[in-house]
């Protein structure tokens, strides 16, 4: 059987749901998902192999202004995402209309000659879906979209159509990866995320984008009844001391609920039972900060 293999780089501005939408394609919760804008900080890249056929994702931050050193480090791995794939995925979120930003990456890859499908999502929250029609009028003014597809990420609708689509940039290439594997991530790296996603739905608004999570130490264990346990040690930073009250809450309860609830998520993914240790440290002004932004796994280098 000859192996087929497509690279698709999945962009947008925040919020679109471009890890929503990488989780539907892989069939596994591999990136978090949060309402917050910038949730994603780094490259994603995820597997999905079907037969002959291997699609690699790579999930982007959102394209955004850059306001600090670390946003500087996303919106540039966003741009070295779409260096040699095969074609790009860009989602719109259709209940927040078009952007500034949306119009010049849009020309960007048409002057690339980059192929590129239109995913237009979250059409279930359109009481009329003819108000799709001068949006795509505008969008089809910027950049020749390969196809256009409207769907509901959230309702796992359209994804077969996305899929059928992509196959046709696939080049006849053996396949990079094993053909069981749903992520290239560390394991640290997938442990982090999902400790911070946890702080994301749980935490105010001001206080998340200061916070980074480390894997410090990480120990399979074999317990007196011989089952296994996954021991993980993880360290939280924020950048003020009043962050840290925050995070911990009173009486430590914000951090119990965090480790509860990253635990169970933790436990289903790498399918054996985790002793979760996590604490909470102050560097100020860390995103500002190359050597501790490099240290915490964020830079793009």
């Amino acid at each position: 059987m000859s192996e087929k293999t497509v690279f698709t780089a999945i962009t947008g501005r925040p919020n679109a749901g471009k890890s929503s939408l990488l989780n539907l394609l892989v069939r596994e919760k591999i990136a978090i998902v949060s309402d917050k804008p910038q949730t994603t900080r780094t490259r994603i890249t995820g597997i999905l192999t079907e037969g002959e056929m291997q699609y690699v994702f790579i999930d982007t931050p959102g394209i955004h202004k850059s306001r600090n050193k670390l946003s500087s480090h996303m919106n540039k791995a966003v741009r070295e995402a779409v260096s040699g794939i095969d074609a790009v995925v860009y989602m719109i979120d259709c209940t927040r209309g078009i952007h500034d930003i949306d119009r010049q990456t849009l020309d960007s890859y048409s002057k690339k000659e980059i192929p590129v499908i239109l995913v237009i999502n979250k059409i279930d929250l359109l009481e009329d879906k003819a108000s799709l029609a001068p949006l795509l009028s505008e969008l089809s003014e910027v950049c020749s979209f390969f196809s256009v597809i409207p769907m509901s990420v959230k309702k796992k609708d359209g994804a077969d159509i996305l899929l059928k689509d992509i196959a046709a940039f696939a080049k006849d290439e053996p396949h990079y990866f094993p053909d069981d594997k749903v992520t290239s991530q560390p394991e640290k790296a997938i442990m982090a995320e999902m400790i911070r996603e946890k702080l994301l739905m749980l935490l105010h608004d001001e206080i998340p984008h200061g916070i980074a999570v480390v894997i410090e130490s990480l120990e399979e264990k074999v317990s007196r009844s011989g089952e296994d346990i996954l021991d993980i040690a993880a360290v939280i930073y924020c950048e003020r001391e009043s962050h840290k009250g925050i995070v911990i809450g009173k009486g430590g309860e914000m951090l119990r609920r965090v480790g509860e609830l990253a635990r169970r998520d933790l436990e289903s993914f790498f399918r054996i039972k985790v002793n979760l240790k996590t604490w909470v440290k102050v560097r100020d002004g860390w995103r500002n900060d190359e050597n501790r932004i490099a240290d915490m796994g964020l830079s793009d280098s």
